[in-house]
């Protein structure tokens, strides 16, 4: 009876969507991608071959499956890898990733396309992220006897599963050969409810940033906007318009040398323009305008980001980063800048993450509700020599300390 409803709800939603294609860009182009999944898996690409399947919501979740793939094909190269994406923020921006085989949308959730995608795939194992479950994907699975994972996964007492009227979603986690949590509170609320294979392996984003940090990009053109390299540099990346307009208000007030990099979450030209006139025109420039060689962009003091891809590298340049998003609903990536040592401030919508909870118990992190405790928090790490190496030192300490999740779930799966 529950999966009945659970498939008619899954159908609605599928509905739902392709009515609002014709007016939506996110919705049109899930629909496009659903229609054209079957495509991506022509006989000769999966033939003959073990098939590894990795599903991610979006761009986040593939962030946290990256290094998973990557260690596993490593070391299985004998198996061939199907990425399926949810969102189009994941999907449109990773399709040409190389290290898969076959990159495709996952079809809505009903009984027959769960049946159809994996007869097609025939995967030999399965891998989830985080926090998208499938029950009809998982059940097929199941019922195959193909082994099924999910990983960085976390767990809350407010979700579904802990609740009385989500028995059925609870008995469905049991079909996971193990799931590989975040967090003792995550694992003792699956103890709760009586799923016992489980471990806590951490998150797998703290592997991935640690790579990136490692292959870290120079930047000619940031580096001659840096000058000499004397001034301090608030890097703030992913922001929003109540981030930027708490960070003019900052940089107005304080009187002493300071280099800001601005990389906004929305670079269209209304948004770009928005911030030129914030901080104005005369102190802004964007990347997209300079030359390499250009000194005389040396004396500037806004350098606006104007693109996509850079910003994980950018915050090697950083004094302090600021994270966007978090007077909306939720911060972005704040790893991909405390894996530098750069301590890291952000907006009160943060509870969610455990990563921005555990910084801030370190001192390597701190919030703030309006501008003026913005302006101490920024100026304390400025002006206090002492103070902002002790967070430095907190975000070195916290990164190394939760390296390894990527080898500990696969050496997991590998067991006999």
């Amino acid at each position: 009876m529950m999966r009945t409803l659970y498939s008619y709800a899954i159908g609605c939603y599928a509905t739902s969507v392709r009515i609002a294609a014709p007016f939506n860009v996110k919705a049109r182009q899930m629909s496009i991608g659903w229609k054209k999944w079957e495509q991506h898996f022509p006989k000769e690409i999966l033939k003959d071959s073990k098939v590894a399947w990795f599903h991610a919501s979006s761009l986040g979740e593939f962030e946290q499956a990256r290094p998973v793939i990557e260690v596993f094909r490593d070391r299985h190269p004998e198996y061939k890898i199907c990425l399926t994406f949810f969102s189009p923020s994941g999907y449109e921006i990773r399709k040409d990733y190389t290290k898969a085989d076959i990159v495709c949308y996952l079809p809505p959730d009903t009984r027959h396309n769960a049946k159809r995608l994996i007869a097609m795939m025939h995967p030999d194992i399965a891998f989830f992220v985080k926090y998208d479950f499938w029950f009809n994907y998982l059940h097929q699975l199941h019922l195959r006897n193909i082994p099924t994972y999910i990983f960085s996964a976390i767990f809350r007492k407010s979700q579904y599963f802990f609740k009385p009227y989500g028995l059925w979603f609870a008995r469905q986690l049991n079909c996971y050969n193990h799931l590989f949590v975040q967090n003792e509170e995550s694992m003792d609320l699956l103890h709760s409810i009586g799923i016992e294979r489980c471990s806590i392996a951490g998150d797998t984003r703290f592997d991935r940033v640690r790579d990136i940090a490692s292959h870290a990009k120079h930047y000619p053109i940031v580096e001659a906007f840096l000058g000499n390299g004397q001034t301090p540099v608030l890097m703030a990346g992913s922001s929003w318009e109540p981030d930027e307009e708490n960070i003019k208000q900052f940089v107005d007030s304080y009187a002493k040398p300071l280099k800001l990099i601005l990389a906004p979450h929305m670079i269209g030209e209304n948004h770009l323009k928005h911030i030129e006139r914030l901080f104005g025109e005369a102190n802004c420039i964007r990347y997209s305008s300079i030359s390499e060689g250009d000194s005389s962009i040396e004396n500037r003091k806004v350098l606006i980001i104007d693109n996509i891809g850079m910003l994980s590298s950018l915050y090697r340049y950083a004094t302090i980063a600021y994270i966007g998003g978090g007077f909306g609903k939720g911060i972005h990536n704040i790893l991909e800048a405390a894996v530098f040592g750069c301590p890291v401030c952000f907006g009160p919508n943060y509870q969610k993450f455990q990563e921005a909870n555990n910084l801030i118990a370190t001192g390597g992190a701190m919030s703030y509700s309006d501008a003026s405790t913005l302006n101490e928090i920024l100026r304390e790490w400025l002006d206090n020599e002492e103070s902002y190496c002790r967070a430095r030192a907190a975000c070195n300490k916290y990164i190394s300390e939760n390296l390894g999740a990527t080898k500990k779930i696969i050496d997991k799966t590998e067991e006999k």
